[in-house]
């Protein structure tokens, strides 16, 4: 049974959307960690054998998003809003897309080298696809994970702040120290690309922060 298949069989109670969720941020983990693969070579056929299969799974989330479309309009029952149900899934969906941008910003650029500074922003990618696994999942009752909830979101939020710092520091450091300019404006992009992935990944828990300070009302 294909997996989009498989999934609808799961929706037959019509009763949460967890499985939709639980794919899409499988697809986001399996593309962080090809991200992470591409940051620790500099071998450009590993790039673009990396780069394809970050692009699969941003194609697949793109079916899981048009799948779960189909659920919410056949009327679905959760003890969430849908308009909070489709917000975090096209926040989710969103995330995927930043990292096969960033992906293809690698391609794209072909840096001569790849500085420790840039693996490090792509282990924070990979760092917040690991905590939105544990977001969505306590999303099927949020009221009983609602501490939890936070914590995480929490948790994606340093992440960020600390993504943002390694990308502050990064662009200080090529632009003192890469004395090709072109060379430069490719690792300024590529880095910019990472850290604009770093904060698709935030915009997911804020908009989760946002609703349970509803569910606190």
């Amino acid at each position: 049974m294909k997996p989009i298949k498989r999934f609808r069989s799961l929706f037959a109670s019509r009763t949460h959307i967890l499985p939709i969720y639980t794919q899409q941020v499988a697809y986001i983990k399996q593309a962080s960690s090809a991200l992470v693969k591409m940051m620790n070579t500099s071998s450009h056929d590993e790039w673009k054998k990396l780069e394809r299969e970050v692009k699969l799974c941003e194609t697949q989330g793109d079916a899981m998003l048009t799948e779960f479309y189909e659920q919410l309009y056949e009327g679905i029952f959760t003890p969430l809003d849908r308009i909070d149900l489709q917000a975090i899934a096209m926040y989710i969906d969103e995330f995927l897309d930043n990292i096969n941008d960033a992906a293809k910003s690698v391609l794209l650029y072909l840096p001569d080298r790849v500085d420790q500074q840039l693996v490090e922003l792509a282990q924070y990618i990979e760092s917040e696809s690991d905590a939105l696994k544990d977001l969505v999942v306590c999303l099927d009752n949020v009221k009983s994970n609602f501490s939890r909830l936070t914590l995480v979101c929490d948790r994606i939020t340093e992440l960020e702040h600390a993504a943002d710092d390694a990308y502050e520091e990064y662009i200080g450091y090529v632009f003192h120290n890469e004395k090709n300019p072109i060379e430069l404006m490719k690792y300024k992009n590529i880095a910019e690309m990472f850290e604009n992935t770093t904060d698709a990944a935030k915009r997911v828990s804020d908009y989760v922060r946002k609703m349970l300070l509803r569910y606190a009302e």
